[in-house]
């Protein structure tokens, strides 16, 4: 098993598991083609860098074939064919296709929101007895990190995948406002819960040091939950990956009993 990565102290706690790590930079065609030397099977990872990652996912694409790698399975967007959220959708389609006329075999993983994108949320409203959403009742269907890596493992493991478009999210549904009772059950006080327009929720981040851009981005985020742009009933994700996605209860408790 070998791990890439741009900076190797980063993947320390991968190296002391006896996993080889190898350096990578999506911008080093030499460093990627050392990297994925004897490679069969790869899992790319979605870049960090908005604005940049279609470029750099084409890159490592040239690279994986060059490389002779037998599968690719690439992270992406949930449903990134129509997602409304075009700030993250506008990267996501380009390098999915990119990949299908590589020639490679391949597989994408359409990942939906990440259950531990609310983890700061949850812990300011438990400190502050507040939960502020400008998202109304419109559902979101999250799911863990450990729960979508379960599901590349199986890919990437397995038989039978390659040529899929997988749309992956939690078993769970639930709109924004669910998160003030569960909190409040977790912690043991209440947790109010505080409707906001879109002009509100922005305010709101402001004084609490968040910096206008990435309030900007919550914002556009909090406002493409209504269309239910996150979304998703098909549990793909539970069947690929053989068990239930973890319940929002059970990521609660370890972000507010630690």
């Amino acid at each position: 098993m070998v791990a890439c990565a741009r900076d190797l102290n980063r993947a320390s706690d991968l190296a002391a598991q006896g996993i080889t790590v190898r350096p990578a930079d999506y911008d080093d065609p030499a460093r990627l083609d050392a990297a994925l030397r004897g490679i069969q099977r790869l899992l790319l990872i979605s870049g960090s860098e908005v604005g940049r990652r279609v470029q750099q996912h084409r890159k490592v694409i040239a690279a994986a074939v060059r490389a002779g790698v037998q599968l690719l399975a690439d992270t992406s967007l949930l449903h990134a064919d129509r997602s409304p959220l075009r700030f993250l959708a506008l990267e996501h389609p380009a390098p999915e296709h990119a990949l299908q006329e590589s020639g490679l075999s391949s597989v994408i993983l359409r990942h939906g929101w990440y259950t531990e994108n609310c983890e700061d949320r949850a812990r300011h409203a438990a400190a502050i007895g507040e939960l502020v959403s400008a998202a109304g009742t419109a559902r979101l269907s999250p799911a863990s990190r450990a729960d979508y890596a379960v599901a590349a493992a199986v890919v990437l493991t397995g038989d039978g995948h390659a040529g899929q478009i997988d749309e992956l999210a939690g078993d769970e549904a639930w709109p924004i406002a669910d998160l003030a009772p569960a909190i409040s059950e977790v912690v043991g006080r209440p947790i109010a819960l505080r409707q906001a327009s879109p002009a509100e929720y922005r305010a709101f981040l402001l004084p609490g040091g968040t910096p206008e851009p990435s309030a900007d981005v919550l914002l556009t985020i909090e406002t493409g939950i209504a269309p239910e742009a996150l979304f998703d009933d098909s549990r793909t994700l539970s069947r690929l990956s053989g068990r239930p996605t973890t319940s929002l209860r059970t990521i609660l408790r370890t972000w507010l009993r630690a």
